[in-house]
């Protein structure tokens, strides 16, 4: 065949098929079908990716929230000491002026060391006149009082501290009414 009687039959079967349109449509749903089943698949594909990454945001910003709530409680609790004898340091009694005006700078900065606690969510537990909770308190002493109701603190000994009202960072040490 020469090249003239080639260009020739593939003009023919062009026409052929534009004047036979139903040849073509037999043959497009096939390829539809299968463009459509692809097209599903993709997109499942691409749902499930995003459901999957949007878990990991969420998973990995609590992780992050919960590094960061370790970390306060760790060094709060390595600082608490600190506060505990500085409240020691205001409960001696003193006569000289100049050691009034030492406690009174030691107030000072007693309350500043209180208020960083607090500015970072470390907050003192309530004890005296509570509940006894073994979740927030350790009880280290009885005492018999018919006066007072059973499981009620009477003494805090040493003061408890938590972070956002549900994780403790040390447990207040308690004397309870039995």
């Amino acid at each position: 065949m020469s090249k003239k009687e080639k260009e020739i039959k593939a003009e023919e079967e062009i026409l052929e098929e534009a004047e036979n349109p139903e040849a073509q449509e037999d043959e497009k749903p096939g390829i539809e079908d299968e463009l459509n089943e692809k097209l599903k698949e993709a997109n499942d594909k691409y749902m499930r990716l995003y459901a999957e990454f949007d878990n990991y945001k969420k998973r990995t910003q609590k992780e992050k929230e919960q590094r960061y709530a370790d970390a306060v409680i760790d060094v709060a609790a390595k600082i608490l000491p600190i506060g505990d004898n500085l409240e020691r340091a205001l409960q001696t009694e003193v006569s000289s002026e100049d050691a009034v005006r030492l406690k009174e700078g030691i107030d000072m900065v007693l309350k500043q060391f209180n208020d960083a606690l607090s500015d970072i969510g470390v907050t003192p537990i309530a004890a005296q006149g509570e509940q006894f909770d073994p979740n927030f308190h350790n009880a280290v002493m009885h005492i018999e009082d018919e006066t007072i109701d059973d499981n009620t603190v009477v003494e805090d000994l040493m003061r408890g501290y938590k972070y956002k009202d549900d994780r403790v960072v040390r447990h207040s040490m308690v004397k309870v009414a039995n």
